[in-house]
């Protein structure tokens, strides 16, 4: 385990390596190739929007703001010949066992694009989005009725708002300006559509944000009873609308944090008060709530195909995408290149990361030990045929010398039985706090430096 920052706030590990890792492959091997050997009987499936009406200060997503005229015609077009050429190397035993469009702003598409975009996902796939979990994000400003109404009619089960505050100065802190009024009517169309469940992302950390004005915001979502929360901390990151931030006084950077752990501890608190179980550091899910339009996607183990130029695949041995950008220009270019290819040039991975047996380990752990219930040390036994607490005993009793690992789950320990009731490594409370040190830490020295070098550029 890597040496640990001080900050609880390093790194968002939803994905492992990020792709920011990621390196250009030469040369570019064939999709045929990659997946021979892969299991394909459930697969998920990922559809890429990179289109957004607004970017938010906070937001370092692929993602451009607005689309020239013809744009997301010419995406979806290719889109489609991508899908096509994805689909071939897959061959006719590919089964897909849930999906997601997300962005950018899938949502940015008008409603008679999102029919194009599922007739294209259904056509060339294979997949029946109306039998399987669908999830799709959206914006306030884009989750219409029209909109919401194609969506549920074609089979979306999840539908994923990014509100992030409630309250209007502190959305124009964050650079989201929207009004308080125009985020209800959205939240309504989603429940008028019927779509069965309903997140609401909020960010805590934000300038002028105090515990009053959070608990406003958490008690304005509460009154919709979504199934699901995400609550985020806030990050300044470069590129984006904030990262010219100012910290003018010493120590400022340490009071952030602090402010941030006592909202993320306040929210966790007055959810779990509420009748909601913390999925993960972010996730939180109403008791009462039905799993069955649930997409929880298994990093751990599932493969992954990904359709559009800001979306990743996943094999067992590669993990592949196209090239990755912040700043606008670049994504710009990169958008412009991706709308241009000629079919051929989709039978190939461009990008990526190869995923060694030690490689395999690490996204196994970290992506598991970030979840509440934890990693389930026979599974990992069964599938790489070591112990985790072999393989990763000095950050593992790193966490436990720090309190962030149960009792019972240490790196000289066997994986005991936690007080939830859950067996092998579980984070404490404490731990789960700190996922964002904790993830981090467990990074390979080669992904770091990869990491490190592409932030340098």
């Amino acid at each position: 385990m890597n040496s640990p920052s001080d900050s609880p706030y390093q790194s968002y590990v939803y994905a492992y390596p990020h792709k920011t890792a990621y390196r250009p492959l030469e040369p570019r091997p064939l999709l045929t190739d990659l997946w021979a050997v892969e299991p394909k009987h459930a697969l998920s499936l990922y559809a890429h929007i990179p289109f957004c009406e607004v970017r938010c200060g906070f937001c370092n997503l692929f993602t451009r703001i607005g689309a020239p005229e013809g744009l997301t015609t010419a995406y979806l077009d290719a889109l489609d010949r991508q899908a096509a050429r994805v689909s071939a190397a897959l061959g006719p035993e590919a089964r897909f066992a849930q999906a997601a469009f997300g962005g950018g702003t899938p949502t940015f598409l008008t409603a008679a694009e999102l029919e194009r975009l599922c007739d294209i996902v259904e056509s060339r796939t294979g997949a029946d989005l109306t039998a399987i979990p669908l999830s799709v994000e959206a914006s306030p400003s884009t989750a219409t009725a029209d909109r919401m109404a194609v969506l549920a009619a074609r089979g979306a089960t999840r539908l994923s708002l990014g509100v992030q505050s409630f309250v209007e100065e502190e959305a124009r802190a964050a650079v989201r300006p929207q009004r308080r009024q125009d985020v209800e009517a959205a939240i309504g169309h989603v429940r008028t559509a019927g779509i069965p469940v309903l997140n609401l992302d909020l960010i805590y950390g934000i300038d002028g944000q105090t515990e009053a004005s959070w608990r406003r915001s958490l008690d304005a979502a509460l009154a919709w009873e979504p199934e699901e929360l995400y609550l985020y901390p806030l990050y300044v990151r470069p590129l984006t609308g904030l990262a010219r931030r100012e910290r003018d006084a010493a120590g400022a950077d340490d009071a952030w944090d602090a402010q941030r752990l006592a909202l993320y501890r306040s929210g966790r608190d007055h959810l779990l008060a509420n009748g909601y179980q913390q999925v993960s550091m972010r996730m939180f899910r109403r008791a009462s709530a039905a799993q069955a339009g649930g997409t929880e996607y298994c990093c751990q183990t599932d493969g992954m195909i990904g359709l559009g130029c800001g979306a990743r695949s996943y094999t067992g041995a590669l993990h592949y995408s196209f090239d990755y950008a912040v700043s606008m220009s670049e994504i710009r270019g990169i958008i412009d290149d991706y709308v241009a290819r000629p079919a051929e040039d989709f039978d190939r991975a461009e990008v990526g990361w190869a995923m060694d047996g030690a490689e395999a380990r690490r996204r196994h752990l970290i992506q598991s030990l970030l979840q509440a219930e934890g990693l389930d040390t026979g599974a990992y036994r069964d599938r790489f045929g070591t112990r985790v607490e072999d393989d990763f005993a000095e950050g593992l009793e790193r966490l436990h010398d720090r309190g962030w690992l149960a009792d019972g789950g240490s790196g000289s320990g066997g994986g005991g039985t936690s007080d939830g009731g859950s067996t092998g490594l579980r984070l404490t409370a404490e731990g789960l706090a700190h996922s964002d040190a904790v993830g981090p830490g467990f990074f390979s020295a080669q992904v770091a430096t990869a990491m490190t070098a592409y932030a340098a550029k």
